[in-house]
């Protein structure tokens, strides 16, 4: 597998951090202050997490949202010790929804653990996806070793294929959501990120940020994730209060679920009579 080093800020900001100690009575110093003021802030980046993270693996498929996937990579990438990298079927190029393309080096058969998961969602070609025996296998494989098993998006109709979550609290993007993963076997709940067990599902696109987030939470505490908040500078304030089916205008919830129907429900049909 080819690895490449990728030193995060955090990690950045503890080396800086770390040659300045000696200069803390310098007025130009990055750390200024008592030796007690900076081994606080040295415990807070050295947190050691919950449980060991040494690998975290976002899947990737022709296809996938560009969000569901880039959020929860930039986001995870600031857990200290732990590798983030992306992994697809086969190694080469892959096209996000838009056509935009990434270099994987990771294949399936190069992967066969990891501590995280993160499947993301997307379109048509998502719904496929749950169609495809060697992924699914693959993610049933990875499961096995993992702390945290995730998904973002409709990926929670992949991971909802493989049978994992039969029983399981889930949430989902909003398209269909409910009757989605009804047809998996597991609980619908209109959450922004929901967790049961080591199994995260996160609402759509965005809400893959708040789901690693809160992950990070869960391994390291609040200061470690204000940190990583702060670094992000993530403070969202969107024009409207909208973004879901019952925040949104009755009228523009409808126009959106009958364009995706237009362009998923078909498929959603065909897999609705294999099962």
């Amino acid at each position: 597998m080819k690895s490449t080093i990728k030193i995060s800020t955090l990690v950045l900001l503890l080396i800086i951090s770390g040659i300045s100690f000696g200069q803390k009575t310098n007025p130009d110093s990055l750390v200024i202050g008592t030796a007690d003021k900076h081994e606080k802030m040295m415990d807070i980046l050295y947190t050691p997490t919950k449980v060991p993270i040494k690998k975290i693996g976002i899947l990737l498929y022709d296809g996938y949202n560009t969000l569901d996937a880039m959020g929860p990579y930039h986001t995870l990438a600031e857990i200290m010790g732990a590798k983030t990298y992306f992994i697809a079927k086969n190694r080469g190029m892959v096209k996000n929804q838009r056509g935009l393309e990434i270099k994987v080096d990771s294949s399936f058969a190069d992967v066969k653990s990891l501590d995280i998961l993160v499947i993301p969602g997307g379109a048509t070609e998502t719904i496929m996806l749950t169609q495809d025996t060697e992924t699914i296998n693959w993610i049933k494989q990875i499961d096995k070793t993992t702390k945290y098993t995730t998904s973002v998006c409709t990926g929670a109709w992949v991971l909802g294929a493989t049978g994992l979550l039969q029983g399981k609290n889930v949430t989902s993007n909003w398209y269909r959501g409910e009757e989605m993963m009804k047809m998996y076997g597991a609980n619908f709940k209109e959450e922004r990120y929901v967790n049961d067990g080591k199994y995260w599902t996160s609402a759509g696109v965005s809400a893959g940020i708040d789901m690693s987030l809160a992950i990070i939470d869960d391994l390291l505490g609040r200061k470690y994730t204000e940190a990583v908040m702060l670094d992000l500078e993530y403070d969202p304030k969107p024009p409207y209060n909208a973004g879901t089916p019952k925040k949104s205008d009755p009228l523009v919830a409808d126009m959106m679920k009958e364009m995706y129907d237009m362009l998923m429900l078909p498929l959603i049909e065909k897999v609705k009579a294999k099962k």
